[in-house]
């Protein structure tokens, strides 16, 4: 059995979850802490919101998840709410809460904890539908 990966649970998941990626800072800039990422044009911390919506469109379509993304606006104002830099996943309930809210990445970024919550979640809802 391989790893949980995310576009597996998008698959798996995405008719009783919404998804969403929200693209934040640049995680590797080239003018900031640079690491190469295989596969991965190398970018600048974007200055304006365009540069940052490439950015994102790039990663979009490197990653290939399938994912809706969404973009942070330059304030960060989704990054710092979250602490989601460099990356980290969270399950958000349907009344606004935070019902999981995975470790900082990419080491804690781990998918399988993410569908262990979800798939608490949602039978969760299903006793209370009943």
């Amino acid at each position: 059995k391989g790893a949980v990966r995310l576009q597996d649970l998008y698959a798996a998941y995405g008719d009783r979850v919404q998804f969403l990626v929200i693209y934040i800072r640049e995680a590797h800039p080239t003018d900031g802490w640079a690491i190469p990422v295989p596969g991965r044009k190398k970018l600048a911390d974007p200055k304006t919101i365009e540069e940052r919506r490439a950015a994102a469109r790039q990663c979009e379509s490197t990653v290939l998840h399938g994912i809706p993304t969404l973009v942070d606006e330059m304030d960060d104002a989704v990054n710092t709410a979250y602490a989601a830099w460099p990356d980290r996943l969270y399950l958000i309930g349907l009344e606004g809460k935070v019902v999981y809210a995975g470790g900082i990445g990419p080491f804690g970024f781990k998918p399988a904890e993410l569908k262990t919550a979800m798939d608490k979640y949602l039978a969760c809802w299903a006793k209370v539908e009943e």
